[in-house]
């Protein structure tokens, strides 16, 4: 009789890795087809282009144009006269065709015009256009990071990392740092202390780690440090991924102090001592101030022994509105408590 089939005969990871085979050319597949439809808009711009400059015809070609293939591909999107439009601005901001296929391409069509709306620097454009590549982002994460001027912000801590981290670790932790943070997600009013602001970017960890940026992994809170006979406690304790090393995040509610920058010092020694492994990267310390003297910061990092940034942080909304009503706003607690009596009224009704 012939051997019965069985399922414990490796047949799980041949399901599995089938299973990976599949989603592997699927996503090639998917980004295949991208590739290809942003090609083709953007030959469809450049020839709207020349022909205009050819032929001197006018903006209302647009129009027209977008009637007639409408009707002569009735089944497909994309060909309405605002993405026309998109389509000519998308091959008057690219000409290259090699900047094309090597980077606006790989990123959705639509993820491109939100570029194009919103950033007017090819340069800029370019380097938004990379980090979608890089981290995935999808169209409202894109939106987000371009209002909030990620671009502007990203490297710009002051830090001693030349002095004290070996290349290229210091340019990629240089990178990851960036100044002002912006958690416009918090609602805070202007005596705020230091342990609700570190409560409640907790609160909203998610979003807190979306402006920390990627790599970034939450590892505790008010983390304890046993040192000697005394316990010293860490108000935010990370681990970067990429850089490999634990990152110390001090939250600081009014200007930047000197002093600080020894106290940090003094947590990334012990965790270097208490945390580190021997794969482990030197622990990079992060110093958040609701605001700073650039010149002081400087002095105060000049003689320091391990990695530190210092930066500032800031939530858009209290930024723009006056003093005397920042304390009066009330709570995204109070916010959501509201709306859900609101629901429930809404709900009685029906």
């Amino acid at each position: 009789m012939p051997n019965k089939f069985s399922l414990t005969d490796g047949y799980d990871d041949f399901l599995r890795e089938l299973q990976e085979r599949i989603r592997s050319a699927q996503a090639r597949a998917a980004l295949s087809v991208n590739r290809e439809l942003v090609l083709l808009y953007w030959q469809i711009g450049c020839e709207i282009i020349i022909r205009q400059q050819q032929q001197g015809w006018g903006a209302k070609v647009v129009e027209r144009l977008a009637r007639d293939l409408k009707a002569a591909f009735p089944d497909i999107k994309g060909f309405s006269a605002r993405n026309l439009k998109y389509m000519r601005a998308f091959a008057e901001a690219y000409p290259d065709e090699q900047i094309v296929q090597q980077a606006a391409a790989q990123i959705p069509w639509f993820h491109n015009c939100v570029i194009l709306d919103k950033v007017k620097n090819n340069f800029e454009r370019q380097w938004y256009i990379q980090k979608t590549i890089e981290n995935g982002w999808s169209r409202n994460i894109l939106n987000l990071q371009i209002d909030n001027r990620l671009f502007a912000r990203q490297g710009k801590a002051i830090n001693n990392f030349n002095i004290i981290l070996p290349s290229p670790q210091s340019d990629i932790a240089r990178e990851t740092l960036k100044d002002p943070y912006i958690f416009d997600f918090l609602i805070l009013g202007e005596a705020t202390q230091e342990r609700e602001l570190e409560k409640e970017l907790v609160k909203h960890i998610t979003h807190f780690l979306l402006e920390l940026g990627v790599g970034f992994a939450f590892v505790g809170q008010q983390y304890n440090l046993k040192i000697g006979n005394d316990d010293f406690y860490v108000d935010l304790l990370f681990y970067h991924v990429k850089l490999h090393c634990f990152v110390v995040v001090e939250l600081k509610t009014g200007k930047f102090k000197p002093e600080y920058a020894g106290k940090i010092n003094f947590y990334l020694s012990a965790v270097d001592d208490l945390l580190k492994s021997n794969l482990d990267s030197p622990s990079i310390g992060l110093i958040l101030c609701a605001s700073k003297d650039n010149v002081i910061a400087e002095y105060a990092l000049r003689d320091v022994n391990k990695p530190i940034g210092i930066a500032e942080w800031q939530t858009k909304l209290t930024k723009s509105l006056p003093k005397e009503l920042q304390t009066k706003l009330p709570t995204i607690e109070q916010l959501e408590t509201e709306l859900e009596h609101l629901s429930v009224g809404v709900e009685d009704e029906e």
